[in-house]
């Protein structure tokens, strides 16, 4: 009997999942609507993500643009990408 049923795993009640963006995203709409603050609100407007949804930012891309980002989580490559660029990194 224990050979036939299957195992269960363990589900962390604990885990924070995230909405990922990538910089190359955050440069493609800064370019195309003119932005000079990205937040969850444009995000959603744009339809990357839903309204429940936390966003993190990932560094896979380039930004060229001066921009402030709002978002609740950043990786360590974006913070630097985005400072770099002139910008500013704003926690929820």
């Amino acid at each position: 009997m224990q050979r036939r049923l299957p195992k269960f795993g363990f589900k962390n009640i604990n885990r924070v999942e995230y909405k990922a963006i990538n910089l190359s995203t955050l440069q493609a709409l800064a370019e195309a609507k003119k932005l000079e603050k990205i937040g969850v609100a444009e995000l959603h407007e744009a339809g990357f993500v839903a309204k429940t949804q936390l966003v993190k930012i990932l560094g896979n891309g380039t930004l060229t643009a001066k921009i402030t980002v709002e978002a609740h989580a950043f990786s360590k490559s974006a913070e630097a990408a985005i400072t770099a660029a002139g910008g500013t990194i704003v926690k929820l």
